[in-house]
């Protein structure tokens, strides 16, 4: 327990639905997914995203195959009106895709919030106000009566101005704020209430939203809430279920999971848990659940890598390495047993030849195949830098001032297992530098750029690179915004496409045998669909930088 408690809590009274059926049920089908990771999730960044990160965001869910998405709070911000303005007025919303716009059930706010959607050909609009006793005691100094009063005026002034938009297509949503801490009796008195204002019918149904604003209790209370919900509400033929559940326990995503049992039809939630305090649900890892039971999610992650970058540009967040089904080392076995089983189960696997794919998948430890998810192989069954033959990131760190980046550490690692097998026993810190130069710092006749000049000219910075393409030397110009930038515009200028996924820099003060100081620098890049790593080391960031361009660029595209 707490060494000094200071208060009382009480625990959260169960519902008493003794003839509860959820626990007998199973997903068999994805419920409507809701992403609100730029509304939800943006308002709970650090530094919330710039107009180009939302755009970047909205294509991307768009592209994994959303069909809603909240894109704003059009009311709190111009910065937020004016991205759902822009999505409108240069037609940026596929045909198939709702976009969805939050306002509190206050005049004012649903005014701006109307205007925000005018001319889109349809959109949801999500009105919500606090229902619990503590905000109509605390916050609101409210009755029951009043609190009603405010959703269903809300409710009506959204629908009065509809009328006066023809052109698009509205649908409501409305939440009851904090669902979990309302009594049920009130809950469904104030739903009931809304739907009758808005008048829906089987063709025109309100979404519901029962949040759990905030995790008051376990998973299966939340579950006994929406299935005693579910069976009581007045018009359930003309409401869209709909759950929002925030991790304050850690919980949300088993919330989520039995509510859809006790009988939600949508669920609303960020990528990977982003969102206030805790997060909202993780709609990643939700969807990967349904996939591992054998129901596909609707929802395409076949490039989880791509996802995690875009998600981690956007947000300035990191996906954490151990995230399921996302991060860099959920299917690397540190484990020599673990190892060991992974490679039989393979082996097992292949010796079974092409039937391999029609049989279900079986291997240990891998409860799903990295590949449907765009992960190779080669890093589940490495031997990686935490364990086997030397701890390859820690030597050389420690001992050369190198960090690599973590994928960089899994495409590296099975270099080193390949010399090591071949070798037999251990290998010393300075093998492993001997084998990190020889791959990825080339000198010499192997140097990838023979000459760099970099130059100030026209507001940015110009490049020459003398490289050599195909076995011919050429001399490459580009321009940009910084010496990266301009590098990959010189590339671009020989047909050749580079993409940079990520740059680091770093001091390997000591680390040569003159003792010099000399920076480190580490480029991803991807050219033609394969991506990979470069490294430069030279007394000058700038050249080491360009260098270790050309590096990565070489190895990507064997020029």
């Amino acid at each position: 327990m707490l060494a000094n408690p200071q208060t009382k809590y009480t625990a959260f009274p169960p519902v008493g639905l003794k003839d509860r059926t959820w626990p007998n049920q199973v997903i068999s089908q994805p419920p409507v997914w809701m992403s609100t990771d730029l509304r939800d999730g943006n308002q709970s960044l650090f530094e919330p995203m710039n107009g180009e990160k939302k755009l970047r965001m909205f294509q991307t869910l768009c592209a994994i195959g959303f069909k809603e998405i909240e894109v704003a709070f059009p009311s709190a911000s111009d910065t937020d009106f004016g991205f759902v303005r822009k999505l409108i007025d240069e037609n940026l919303i596929p045909e198939d895709v709702t976009i969805e716009v939050l306002t509190q059930a206050r005049e004012h706010l649903i005014r701006r919030t109307m205007e925000s959607v005018r001319g889109a050909k349809k959109a949801i609009v999500h009105v919500y106000n606090a229902t619990s006793k503590p905000f109509r005691d605390i916050v609101f100094n409210m009755s029951r009566e009043e609190v009603r009063d405010m959703a269903v005026a809300g409710v009506k002034l959204v629908r009065e101005i509809a009328a006066t938009m023809p052109e698009t297509e509205i649908q409501l949503e409305y939440s009851p704020e904090t669902f979990t801490g309302t009594e049920l009796d009130f809950a469904l008195e104030v739903c009931d209430a809304v739907t009758a204002a808005w008048g829906a019918t089987p063709e025109r149904k309100v979404i519901l939203n029962l949040p759990t604003t905030v995790e008051l209790t376990t998973p299966n209370v939340y579950a006994d809430q929406i299935e005693w919900m579910h069976r009581h509400l007045a018009r359930r033929d003309s409401v869209v279920l709909s759950l929002h559940p925030h991790n304050d326990r850690g919980t949300a995503v088993a919330a989520a999971e039995l509510g859809l049992m006790a009988g939600a039809d949508r669920v609303e939630g960020c990528l990977f848990g982003n969102g206030e305090r805790t997060g909202n649900v993780d709609i990643v890892t939700l969807a990967m659940n349904l996939y591992t039971q054998g129901v596909h999610p609707g929802l395409d992650f076949s490039d989880i890598n791509a996802v995690v970058r875009t998600a981690e540009h956007c947000t300035q967040l990191p996906v954490h390495p151990r995230h399921p089904y996302a991060g860099d080392l959920v299917f690397t076995a540190f484990s020599g047993s673990h190892q060991d089983a992974i490679k039989k189960g393979f082996a097992a696997r292949n010796s079974q030849g092409s039937e391999a794919g029609e049989q279900l998948w079986n291997i240990p430890y891998l409860p799903i195949d990295p590949a449907d998810l765009g992960r190779s192989y080669d890093s589940v069954i490495r031997v990686n830098s935490q364990s086997g033959k030397g701890g390859v990131a820690y030597l050389l760190e420690a001992d050369f001032g190198v960090v690599m980046p973590r994928r960089m550490q899994i495409e590296f690692s099975s270099v080193v297992q390949a010399v090591a097998d071949s070798q037999g026993g251990e290998l010393s810190s300075d093998d492993i530098w001997r084998i990190f130069s020889d791959t990825y710092i080339v000198q010499g006749e192997r140097e990838p750029c023979r000459a760099v000049r970099v130059f100030e000219q026209d507001g940015g910075q110009a490049i020459e690179l003398t490289v050599e393409i195909d076995g011919q030397e050429r001399t490459l110009r580009g321009h940009g915004n910084g010496p990266i930038h301009a590098a990959v515009q010189a590339f671009a200028s020989a047909g050749i496409a580079v993409e940079v996924h990520g740059y680091e820099e770093r001091s390997m003060a000591g680390a040569h045998d003159d003792g010099s100081a000399k920076a480190c620098a580490i480029v991803e890049v991807g050219v033609g669909g394969r991506s990979t790593f470069g490294v430069g080391v030279d007394a000058n960031i700038v050249t080491a930088s360009i260098q270790a361009l050309c590096g990565g660029v070489r190895r990507a595209s064997s020029l």
